[in-house]
């Protein structure tokens, strides 16, 4: 998964200054645009997984991609922790990618699925998310921040019953 083109120059050279000092999990708790994400990992029990050696490049949504869900959607994957899992991990890939790495085309997910990265001149998507702020350095690895929650192929978020 590499990339020649990427967003501005300007998005990944601001973060290469200074060495990180947080891993992942703490590195978006502190961003405060996160919370919902942090959140979920801490409810599938995937904190100390994403806060272990890496290197991980998560493609993380912001608590407004959460928003978007189907009204009730949230809840019901807090109720059902296999499907919150498999769908975090679907946000994950081993490895260290910067946005300059990403290449268009599919990159395998630690849920076990591919999902696909589309690159051009302006922008970073993975299954259709724009990347809204890519490279944020951790101690092992790398998040950049998507507009939307993606799912595996196939997969769906029902609203909840009233």
């Amino acid at each position: 998964m590499d990339q020649s083109k990427s967003l501005p120059a300007g998005e990944a050279a601001r973060n290469s200054n200074t060495a990180p000092t947080k891993n992942i999990v703490d590195t978006m708790i502190a961003a405060g645009h996160f919370t919902t994400f942090a959140s979920a990992v801490n409810a599938a029990g995937l904190t100390d997984e994403l806060a272990a050696k890496g290197p991980f490049t998560v493609f993380a949504p912001t608590d407004e991609a959460f928003k978007k869900l189907p009204p009730g959607g949230y809840d019901s994957l807090l109720k059902d922790v296999g499907k919150l899992k498999a769908i975090l991990n679907y946000h994950v890939v081993s490895g260290y990618f910067t946005a300059r790495d990403v290449k268009s085309g599919e990159v395998m997910t630690l849920q076990g699925s591919p999902l696909t990265t589309a690159v051009s001149s302006w922008d970073v998507r993975v299954n259709g998310a724009r990347v809204t702020k890519a490279d944020i350095v951790t101690t092992n690895g790398i998040v950049h921040a998507i507009d939307a929650v993606i799912l595996p192929k196939n997969w769906q978020l029902l609203a909840a019953a009233a």
